[in-house]
């Protein structure tokens, strides 16, 4: 599957920008899931189904999974969604940073291991870190740029040259590291600000926003600044206000309803929807 591609063909068949964010967290299950062996895999795959039409992608956090040694429910997940729902894009989010042979295995491990359709990655060791994932041409490189908690300021909005730190990163990727066209950008809904800046410097680039709901990012606000001129663009990640909504056995609906209303508060606010 071509990563852009598919998300292309997401956002406009399904008329969504959401993307669902899958952090298991068994802690928070319905209690008639907590003593089954595979509960992080029969939680997540009952979302999936309930919200699959209603999306433009999922987007799987690894640390969930590994911290609770679920890699192989991970591997299954992922691979229910190809084999359920193959138009919708899988994106691994892992952050990996690293260089030469190191950077290599986290590409093999995300593209080859889980088959993921994209990763998101931390650009700060410079291009050749990235490289390794770049190889894989029909895969999404989604690369950290202005992140959506307040500590990003402390690195982020360093001057660099007469441009800020995050504003240099935007402009590498969409003029340098972009070659294949298969690069996107992580920038948090809590600076609308930065998503309109990075969205002028960036052009019709995909744009992952995490932050929408529990850390206060304002859907309004992302929309209108990170929309392109037709109405897509986007990548709003909303993840414990979906997974959580419900705490009984109907979580999967109560799941559901919740990704409807955020689709339609979503759609509100785009251009020509």
């Amino acid at each position: 599957m071509n990563f852009i591609h598919a998300l292309r063909a997401a956002w406009r068949g399904r008329n969504s920008l959401l993307c669902v964010g899958l952090d298991p967290d068994p802690a928070r299950f319905p209690a008639h899931l907590q003593q089954s062996p595979n509960a992080i895999l029969d939680f997540c795959r009952t979302i999936v189904d309930a919200t699959a039409d209603l999306v433009c992608c999922f987007k799987p956090q690894i640390a969930y999974f590994a911290a609770h040694r679920a890699e192989d429910q991970l591997e299954a997940l992922i691979d229910h969604i190809h084999q359920r729902h193959p138009a919708t894009p899988v994106i691994l989010d892992a952050k990996r940073g690293d260089i030469g042979s190191t950077a290599e295995q986290y590409a093999i491990e995300a593209f080859e291991r889980f088959k993921a359709d994209a990763i998101t990655v931390n650009p700060y060791l410079g291009r050749d870190s990235v490289e390794p994932y770049l190889a894989y041409q029909d895969k999404g490189i989604i690369l950290l740029c202005r992140t959506s908690n307040p500590g990003g300021n402390d690195l982020q909005f360093l001057d660099v040259g007469g441009e800020k730190l995050y504003e240099r990163v935007a402009r590498l990727v969409n003029e340098e590291w972009n070659q294949n066209g298969q690069c996107a950008l992580v920038v948090g809904a809590t600076y609308p600000n930065e998503i309109a800046r990075v969205r002028g410097l960036t052009g019709e680039m995909p744009l992952l926003v995490p932050g929408i709901g529990a850390q206060g990012g304002d859907i309004e606000s992302t929309v209108r600044a990170g929309c392109t001129s037709a109405g897509y663009g986007l990548m709003i990640n909303s993840s414990r206000a979906i997974l959580y909504a419900g705490s009984g056995e109907d979580y999967a609906d109560a799941a559901r309803r919740v990704a409807l209303a955020t689709r339609a508060d979503i759609n509100r606010y785009r251009p020509l929807v």
